[in-house]
Parts: structure tokens; C-alpha cells; sequence
């Protein structure tokens, strides 16, 4: 067995403040190594399944957060930025049986997390696919599907794991973390090693094919920008329609087109 893995911080077990999302703050060290838990027990559960091959993306900032001498031996990891337009999920291809997503939040403009935000959060208020609000999961996601490999796992905070049933209702979810206001409640760091493992081997036991989300036949894609600059730049992308100051539209029956775009603007 095959398996990817796409990595983000501001969706583990505890985490937060922004402060502890940094790579260099120190505040951001015993968070870098849940992170690093959370990713090898997503591992250990899919070895359970004798799985030959994990690809890991680290994929929160400078992508620099994983401690790879802590993870499974055969495991390998993406560390930076290759600036393709899979962004999140470089490295991922048809070849994959099954993709995983750890420590992931809730979308910008949402309050399942103090932390939520899209790709960016001091770009943009938020990204909407088809009227609804997508987060980097439903993006991801939706790159995993491009490839018709399906999406089995998930771990974050309580709101995108409920949301997350909405593209597939047989993703195996592990909430870690629940939102309020500005602060968050979390489970035992251990428990959220435990069910995270557990659940992975859940979600990569028995027919994978239960768990392939189906692509939309067309993406209409709006996004607001924080900054009115940033959209009226935006707008000069082939496709993109300015609809006001601080907002854009972008139309295409091509994922991978708005991939391209995202990656551009």
C-alpha cells in the first residue's frame, strides 16, 4: 500500500495561539512536536495496514515543522515549498492508494477554529467553491480526488470533521480539538495519538474505494481578498472577474485550472 499524507499544525490537539504556529517562537516547540506525534501515529496506524510507502507533505508555513527521525522508517517527507500548483499536497499522483490529512482547520471566515483561515490567512477573508466556503481540507481534497485517490483520513478540529462528511460521508474523522471564540477545547494530547492512530487503520482497512469524493462537473470559484490592492492584481489573471473592491470570481470545469489560478494570484 501506497499512502499520502498532508500535514498541518493549526488543526492539533492544543494549539491555540498564532504565536505557537511559528517555526522560530518558542512557544511554537512543544506544538511542532505534537505535530510530529500526530503525523507518526497517522503513520504507525497506517503500517498496522502493512502499508510499503508513506509520502508526507509538510505543509503548515515554511514547511519545516516535522521532526522526520521521529516518524516511521518508511516514511518520506516534502519538506519547503516546491511551487507547483499542488501547493499543500506536492508530490501527490495517481500512483497513491489512499490519502490522510492531520492536523487541518477550519476554513477562513469559519468558527470551528481560533485559528481558521484559507491558505493564507492574511490574505484572504475567505475562498468559496461553489457558493460554499472551502477550506484548505475541501481544496486538498479536491486534489486528492483529480487523481481519483481517495480521501480516508482526517484529523482537526471538531467543524471540519463535521463538514468533511459532507464530500464523503465514509471519511473516517478524528475531532482533536473543538472552537470557541477565541479559544479552543482540546482532548488529552495522548488520546489524540491513540485515536488518530486507530482511526487511519480504521479508514485503510477494507475497500478503499468507499472513500473517493466525486469532483464537482464545474468550480465556481469567489475569493475576498482582506486588501482591495490585492484583488484589483488578482484580476488581471485570464478568467478572473473583479465583482467588487475586495472580491473575485473565477470560473472553470478544469480543477487543475483553479489550481493554477490560486497559485498565481
Amino acid at each position: 500500500m501506497k499512502v499520502y499524507i498532508s500535514a498541518d499544525i493549526e488543526g492539533t490537539c492544543g494549539i491555540v495561539n498564532w504565536e505557537e504556529t511559528h517555526l522560530n517562537s518558542t512557544f511554537g516547540e512543544y506544538h511542532k512536536l505534537q505535530m510530529t506525534k500526530e503525523v507518526s501515529s497517522a503513520c504507525n496506524g497506517a503500517n498496522k495496514c502493512n502499508c510499503d510507502y508513506i509520502l508526507i507533505k509538510d505543509a503548515h508555513g515554511s514547511a519545516r515543522s516535522i521532526n522526520q527521525s521521529l516518524l516511521p522508517q518508511n516514511t518520506h517527507l516534502i519538506r519547503g515549498w516546491t511551487n507547483d500548483p499542488h501547493i499543500m499536497m506536492a508530490g501527490i499522483n495517481k500512483t497513491f492508494d489512499a490519502t490522510l490529512f492531520v492536523g487541518y482547520h477550519s476554513g477562513g471566515s469559519q468558527c470551528g477554529n481560533p485559528l481558521s483561515h484559507t491558505m493564507n490567512s492574511s490574505k484572504y477573508d475567505y475562498v468559496k467553491i461553489n457558493e460554499n466556503i472551502a477550506s484548505e481540507f475541501m481544496i486538498n481534497a479536491y486534489t486528492s480526488a483529480y487523481y481519483n485517490v481517495p480521501v480516508a483520513f482526517l484529523s482537526g478540529d471538531e467543524m471540519l470533521c463535521e463538514n468533511a462528511k459532507e464530500l464523503n460521508p465514509n471519511i473516517v474523522t478524528v475531532a482533536v480539538s473543538k472552537g470557541i471564540g477565541d479559544a479552543s477545547i482540546s482532548i488529552h494530547p495522548q488520546t489524540a495519538l491513540e485515536n488518530i492512530k486507530e482511526g487511519v487503520f480504521k479508514s485503510l482497512s477494507g475497500d478503499l474505494s468507499r472513500h473517493i469524493i466525486k469532483l464537482p462537473d464545474e468550480f465556481n470559484i469567489e475569493i475576498r481578498f482582506k486588501k482591495h490592492q490585492d484583488a484589483f492584481k488578482a484580476s488581471f489573471y485570464p478568467g478572473v472577474k473583479l465583482i467588487n473592491s475586495q472580491t473575485i470570481n473565477f470560473y472553470t470545469n478544469d480543477y487543475y485550472e483553479f489550481l493554477r489560478m490560486f497559485l498565481f494570484i
